[in-house]
């Protein structure tokens, strides 16, 4: 029996297509629902569904009359503000290719990016670096008076035509410009049971910045889609307020990184009073029994967790309808065509390979912009090879071992640092721990951790429970207290840049 999983898929994408007209959709039959509420602890500036879609089309024909046309890229240089999703709904709506980009990049690699894209504009928020260019800058001002223009009328066409561009690391952590079509906004409708157990009256607090793709995707465009209320907290909101925000705007969904839910819960016997509530969702890296475990406990209320990446949104996970068996992302969603494969293709069940999506889902990218190379290294055959390994079992619940390249080698030994890592955090003053292989002579690599905590912990004491709950060629052979663990602008753990660090404090072990 191989590990691979096919259950039927959507119907394909009607055509003509428009990706913001269909996010759009409920807006002309519940115009004065509560479409997007901004939330400050003084009160919340709300959104209906009528003003949200005259703000987007209205800006739509500002752009336009701007002396942008149909297919021309634009750079999006905005803060964590509501100009953002506007702004990207709007050019979306008229046929432009929207760019999103981290507000924390720097002047020089956004001019890395513009070399890339050719953009015909930028659009700046205040304080966003962006290189000194001859092109069109159309800067906050200027976009929120578009709002109240005229609606210019949605630019329908082929679902499979590029909609917008973003931006991913990379293996080799040179960023790579993601295409995507139309349609991709179709494919999400899998996630809608699959993951979420959204509906219409459903009210989603998404706890990341409006400028960020996770918030933009799952704490916005989806409940929209689903004519559901997103709620998403004012930039100044810190993870410390966001409990009284859930309970006093009635959440009954909450999504957040990891990172939030283990801000939120930094006393172990806190019980947040979340009457609303029904479950929680999160992506982005791999979540720790810890929280999940924690969470329910302060809660009463699950998390659910999704697997994806910037080129095919997520496709398993667990949902309200398919908890996940413990130690498991879940399952593929509905309609996924998806399979762990080996060198020959899908491997057995119960074979560890790298977790892979056929190419005819409707999620997956283009391609990677001005790349065929690229784009052509990352499929084998049928399938879109993610990077990222795991196993499968009979009953199609899939284990995540890690990044391919964050697998480390013990002695012949393949180990995930997932596994030790989950060790690692449940020793008592351990706040997050990670752990790599590092060469520390020619040909011998052993496991080294990282951790961090109030103070360092005593070494015997965690030298002897390591020896208790981990095989000996999986226990680390140093341990290092720091002040904090690398991590990328979207917070997932940059275990390659352990390294460094014990390079720095080799003379310590």
């Amino acid at each position: 029996m191989i590990a691979e999983t096919h259950t039927p898929p959507p119907e394909p994408c009607p055509a003509p297509f428009n990706l913001a007209a269909h996010v759009l959709a409920h807006a002309d039959d519940m115009p004065d629902k509560v479409a997007l509420a901004v939330l400050r602890l003084s009160g919340a500036e709300r959104y209906s569904f009528a003003r949200l879609k005259q703000a987007v089309l209205g800006t739509g024909t500002g752009l336009l009359r701007a002396g942008l046309t149909p297919g021309d890229v634009v750079l999006m240089r905005l803060g964590n503000t509501v100009d953002f999703p506007i702004a990207y709904l709007g050019a979306i709506a008229v046929g432009l290719v929207p760019v999103p980009t981290s507000s924390q990049l720097t002047a020089p690699e956004v001019a890395k990016m513009m070399a890339t894209l050719a953009p015909a504009a930028i659009l700046q928020g205040p304080g966003i670096a962006v290189p000194d260019t001859d092109l069109p800058i159309i800067d906050q001002p200027a976009l929120e008076a578009m709002r109240d223009l005229p609606p210019a009328p949605f630019d329908m066409g082929d679902p499979n035509r590029l909609a917008y561009i973003i931006y991913t690391s990379g293996t080799s952590g040179v960023p790579r410009a993601v295409c995507h079509a139309h349609r991709a906004i179709w494919a999400r409708q899998m996630m809608m049971q699959g993951w979420y157990g959204l509906r219409p009256e459903d009210r989603l607090l998404h706890a990341g910045a409006f400028n960020w793709t996770y918030t933009l995707g799952t704490g916005l465009m989806d409940p929209w889609t689903m004519g559901a209320t997103a709620l998403i907290p004012d930039a100044a909101i810190t993870p410390a307020q966001l409990p009284l925000l859930l309970k006093r705007h009635d959440a009954t969904i909450f999504a957040a990184a990891p990172g939030v839910y283990r801000k939120m819960l930094t006393d172990d016997s806190a019980v947040l009073d979340l009457p609303k509530l029904r479950h929680g969702l999160t992506a982005g890296e791999k979540l720790s029994d810890t929280i999940r475990e924690s969470w329910q406990t302060a809660t009463g209320t699950a998390i659910h967790e999704a697997y994806g990446m910037s080129e095919c949104s997520t496709f398993i996970s667990a949902s309200p309808d398919h908890p996940a068996v413990p130690g498991t992302l879940g399952r593929p969603q509905p309609g996924r065509h998806m399979a762990i494969v080996g060198p020959d293709g899908p491997v057995d069940i119960g074979q560890e390979g790298t977790i892979a999506i056929h190419r005819d889902d409707p999620g997956l990218m283009l391609g990677y912009l001005n790349a065929p190379e690229d784009t052509a290294a990352r499929f084998q055959g049928d399938w879109f090879l993610t990077g990222d390994q795991g196993m499968m079992s009979e009953d199609g619940d899939v284990t995540y071992l890690g990044r391919a390249d964050d697998m480390m080698n013990a002695g012949g030994f393949r180990v995930s640092p997932l596994e030790v890592e989950a060790v690692l955090n449940q020793f008592p003053g351990i706040t997050q721990a990670a752990v790599t292989d590092i060469e520390v002579k020619q040909d011998a690599r052993l496991i080294m951790a990282f951790y961090t905590g109030p103070a360092p912990v005593d070494e015997a004491a965690l030298s002897a429970y390591v020896g208790e709950n981990l095989a000996a060629y999986k226990r680390p052979r140093g341990f290092f207290h720091v002040e904090s663990l690398p991590t990328g602008a979207n917070g997932k753990l940059l275990r390659r840049q352990l390294r460094p660090i014990y390079e720095a404090r080799n003379g310590q072990t």
